[in-house]
């Protein structure tokens, strides 16, 4: 192994132990420094002043999970179409033999195949009614 590696290495593990010293550090004065005045207030899980009221469950309606689930769908959609396209245009300007341009081509039609499935789960939610906001 050469000789700077050893340095890289012996810096690295000096960072190492002068961080964990200092964290150790901050929790010991954080103990011996810190008041301890316990009281039952502050056993309670939030510590504002106010005592905590029983706990009464709220119902959301469906339909904002779903619009929810529909917008992650198509965020994930544009997501993986922008780096497709580049690529596809990359492999499109070198097809230069048949096969490389048979495989573009069969990418391109694997894209469209997908925006069609896309296509097909939006207009089906827009006929459920899904995305109309009542």
């Amino acid at each position: 192994m050469p000789e700077e590696y050893a340095l890289d290495w012996a810096a690295a593990t000096i960072g190492i132990v002068v961080g964990v010293a200092a964290m150790a550090g901050m929790f010991a004065a954080s103990v011996v420094l810190a008041p301890r005045r316990p009281s039952p207030e502050k056993g309670i899980p939030f510590e504002s002043g106010i005592l905590p009221s029983p706990y009464v469950p709220s119902q959301l309606h469906i339909r904002y999970y779903i619009f929810a689930i529909l917008f992650l769908i198509f965020d994930i959609e544009a997501v993986f179409l922008i780096p497709w396209a580049v690529v596809f245009l990359q492999v499109k300007a070198e097809a230069g033999n048949l096969f490389t341009h048979g495989v573009a081509n069969a990418v391109f039609y694997e894209m469209g195949l997908f925006l069609a499935i896309l296509g097909f789960g939006i207009a089906y939610a827009w006929r459920k009614g899904v995305l109309q906001w009542r």
